[in-house]
């Protein structure tokens, strides 16, 4: 294949604007899907046992999705390792014996994918808050593509005096307590930042000392990751009730969002009043629901696995098929849960159908 450049400036003038047309998400996506159909020959040859060439393919939606597992078994990239590259890893714990890998060559896609989106949607107008970090650090965990977000929303978003509750030995509650105290005294509004497990953590903590706070208005609680065997598990109602009437921060100030190793782009929801909550993202990338077997999209209104097409991802492919079962819903989509029995099977055989396409 003739070398075709990286579209990475385009890519950054394009999350920079304010929207796009369909015809111009359209064009920056068949941009990127070309380059990356000449530059990773394992997803050349997935897109060709589907059929799906430079000249066949028309709209996002017709660009082949790669299942996330594809991430553990090989690398999906499309420039050679470079001193100083980043890679984020899975989590592993659903398959401890290996993680995926994304390799970012560098970050300035991946942070101004982050800023844009977070500044909108989690900020909405206010440039800085105090910020509590319920979460490691990037020093103690260097792959992690969560603490280098967290890392971000506090550099970026985050008053002189925010800081990290989280260290080797757990959650610094003493310490948590005492700046909850001191937002409480000051009316000050106050940001608290991490893994939901983190916050069911802290759940039971204040559920076992008799504790409660009730923060100013403008405070905001933001929740990711789900609880990856990390802490009980709490059902979502439940889980926002608790934090609401613990915190006492509205429900509609409960925001949690969607993201995943293999992205470069994140989704958030509206709050948490209701659950569960409607995600969406922004003008950069697109969702639709597929059937995991076939990659091809579902009829109107079904449910179906979610797949993205994240133009932040430049350097390993733009359309990522997950395990998550998907509904539409007006604004974006309800995340329902992970994949089960049919449609379960249908991922596994998604990946199978990768490695094959791939070997040489």
């Amino acid at each position: 294949m003739s070398p075709i450049a990286p579209p990475e400036a385009d890519i950054l003038e394009f999350i920079a604007q304010d929207g796009c047309t369909d015809a111009q998400f359209d064009a920056l996506a068949l941009r990127l899907f070309a380059y990356q159909y000449g530059a990773n020959p394992a997803y050349r040859s997935f897109c060709q046992r589907r059929g799906a060439t430079v000249r066949t393919v028309k709209t996002w939606s017709d660009i082949p999705a790669v299942p996330i597992d594809a991430f553990k078994a090989m690398e999906l990239r499309c420039e050679p390792s470079v001193p100083g590259e980043r890679v984020f890893m899975t989590s592993g714990t659903t398959r401890a014996d290996t993680r995926g890998k994304h390799f970012h060559p560098r970050l300035d896609v991946y942070d101004l994918s982050m800023t844009r989106n977070f500044a909108v949607r989690v900020m909405q107008g206010v440039p800085r808050l105090p910020m509590g970090i319920l979460f490691p650090d990037e020093i103690a965990m260097p792959n992690s593509s969560l603490a280098h977000y967290l890392a971000l929303a506090k550099s970026e978003f985050g008053t002189p005096d925010s800081r990290y509750f989280m260290s080797p030995q757990g959650i610094d509650l003493a310490g948590l307590w005492q700046r909850l105290e001191q937002a409480e005294r000051e009316g000050e509004p106050y940001a608290l930042l991490g893994a939901s497990y983190s916050f069911v953590h802290v759940i039971d903590a204040l559920r076992s000392e008799g504790r409660s706070f009730r923060l100013p208005p403008g405070s905001l609680l933001f929740d990711t990751g789900g609880y990856k065997g990390q802490s009980r598990e709490l059902p979502l109602d439940a889980f926002y009730a608790a934090l609401s009437e613990l915190l006492g921060v509205p429900r509609a100030r409960c925001i949690n969002m969607y993201g995943m190793t293999e992205l470069s782009t994140q989704f958030y929801d509206n709050g948490n009043a209701t659950v569960p909550s409607v995600k969406s993202g922004p003008h950069w990338i697109r969702s639709r629901l597929v059937d995991p077997a076939t990659g091809q999209t579902v009829p109107a209104g079904e449910r179906g696995i979610l797949a993205h097409c994240d133009l932040g991802n430049f350097n390993s492919v733009s359309t990522i098929l997950t395990e998550d079962v998907g509904e539409p819903a007006d604004g974006g989509f309800l995340l329902l849960g992970r994949a089960e029995g049919a449609q379960a099977k249908g991922c596994s055989l998604a990946v199978e159908e990768f490695i094959r396409s791939a070997a040489p």
